[in-house]
């Protein structure tokens, strides 16, 4: 295959794939065995062979190509002349109505510090694990910013770990300030609130503490606290925002097709085991324990493939009530779009796997949600047993206390706040029902709203009961400090 035919090759071309290219040393075929990242008709990253030699592969094709490579290829240049450690570049070229290719040598048994943390992401926040995988990663960031480079793309993922080593990698997202010199405060600042703006909002107590561990590879500037939060705070606001959109559009993360007769949301990884989910939702729904039906929305627990979950189907009752629908989102759509923005935030939710919004010819009418299944007990059930002493277990209490303490950081209410839509499960508080769930651009808009989701919730108890006494006692009533 020539390397200008990847262009219509799609998302999952068929492998091995030998692609002819020609360097210095004259015409070699590239085995690519598989694929890392792909973006459809611009870029193809996976490991392959050439020259009888295991290698990392970057092809940029369509009408991009020059720009990428060159961004790519000034990258790696710029971090080998800085003397910081990268894969090597075997060889590289561009060829005009073709596209580029680089060929790094492969790092065999390579971890990305992103899968690192993905081992040690459940310890208790700042164990010894997690602090050794983040004092890698900042440490490399010193060593970047020392030189006079930032990485803007900066994330776990691009720092790989081969015997004890770190690579940086991604050349494309490599900027230099004055090369040699170290990066101005200013440009530190913004560069680490990108890195910090990534982590579990959960760390976020500790980022003076893990800040040492930058300091030791680069004490170049004092770095005030309040505006590297700042930094994060902005970050983490854009990049919300970005993921939402994605959820909403064809990308990397999520297989999103949008037509006349039908919008269809999924989550890439669990694209094949969704299809046939909602090809056939109204049969598993008929065959599944069904929680609720008739009326606006019909839920039910499904068994698909040895696997649990939960549909929910959004009816239109009548024509009165497709007139009031057929022309906005659907609530499938604001759940799933909701759903995900609990799950980027890290608040515990069942996850959100696929949605289909049935049209016809534009106009919205049945649509359908599809999520995990959580089997814990909703905090009805659970706190039934301590109504009258209220000694209800206090990690369930302090839970209890840190759901509202992330939903008053965010300024999200939820809408319907009913016992029965907060389940216990794998030692946290998760929602669930978010059709109505709203994250508030202003304090103003935010506090009636959380009155109001508060008042259902403690009306979930007996106003003389022990346990609202002490739900009552712990929970905010005045929020007027909420960020």
């Amino acid at each position: 295959m020539r390397l200008s035919e990847l262009k219509n090759a799609g998302r999952h071309p068929a492998l091995p794939l030998n692609i002819s290219l020609v360097d210095a040393a004259g015409p070699a075929d590239l085995q690519l065995l598989s694929l890392l990242r792909v973006l459809p008709g611009q870029r193809y990253v996976g490991a392959g062979v050439w020259r009888g030699r295991p290698v990392l592969a970057k092809l940029l094709v369509g009408g991009k190509a020059s720009r990428h490579f060159q961004r790519e290829l000034d990258g790696v240049r710029l971090l080998a002349d800085q003397g910081l450690t990268t894969p090597l570049l075997l060889a590289d070229g561009l060829k005009e109505g073709e596209g580029g290719w680089l060929l790094f040598d492969f790092l065999e048994g390579a971890q990305s510090l992103g899968d690192a943390w993905k081992q040690v992401e459940a310890l208790p926040m700042l164990a010894d694990e997690q602090s050794a995988v983040l004092a890698d990663a900042l440490g490399a960031i010193g060593q970047l910013h020392r030189k006079g480079l930032w990485q803007e793309d900066l994330h776990l993922d691009n720092l790989l770990r081969q015997r004890g080593r770190l690579y940086l990698i991604d050349g494309a997202g490599i900027c230099a300030e004055t090369p040699g010199q170290p990066l101005s405060r200013q440009k530190v600042l913004e560069n680490l609130g990108v890195f910090f703006a990534q982590l579990p909002k959960s760390l976020e107590p500790f980022t003076e503490e893990l800040l040492v561990y930058y300091l030791l590879s680069n004490g170049e500037h004092a770095l005030p606290m309040e505006a590297l939060q700042k930094q994060i705070n902005k970050v983490r606001t854009w990049r919300l925002k970005d993921f939402l959109i994605k959820a909403g559009r064809e990308c990397t993360l999520f297989s999103v097709q949008r037509g006349a007769f039908a919008l269809r949301a999924i989550r890439r990884e669990e694209e094949v085991a969704m299809l046939p989910v909602l090809a056939q939702a109204d049969a598993l729904l008929d065959q599944g324990h069904l929680y609720k039906t008739g009326g606006a929305a019909s839920v039910g627990k499904v068994e698909v493939s040895g696997r649990t979950l939960v549909i929910k189907r959004y009816n239109i009752k009548g024509f009165a009530h497709w007139l009031k629908r057929f022309w906005r989102p659907s609530r499938a759509w604001h759940s799933w779009r909701e759903g995900n923005r609990l799950a980027f935030l890290g608040i515990a939710t069942p996850k959100p796997l696929a949605l289909l919004e049935k049209r016809f010819f534009w106009l919205r009418s049945r649509a359908y949600l599809v999520t995990e299944y959580l089997p814990g007990p909703d905090i009805i059930e659970r706190f039934a047993p301590y109504v009258g002493s209220g000694d209800a277990p206090e990690a369930e209490l302090v839970a209890l206390d840190h759901l509202f303490a992330e939903l008053i950081g965010e300024r999200i209410s939820h809408g319907d706040f009913k016992g029965h839509n907060l389940f216990w499960h794998q030692d946290r508080w998760a929602l669930i029902d978010l059709d109505s769930m709203c994250q508030h651009g202003s304090p103003g808009s935010f506090a009636p709203a959380y009155a109001r989701d508060r008042a259902r919730f403690m009306r979930n108890w007996p106003q003389d009961s022990a346990l609202y006494k002490v739900i009552d006692q712990r929970l905010p009533k005045d929020i007027s400090g909420a960020a």
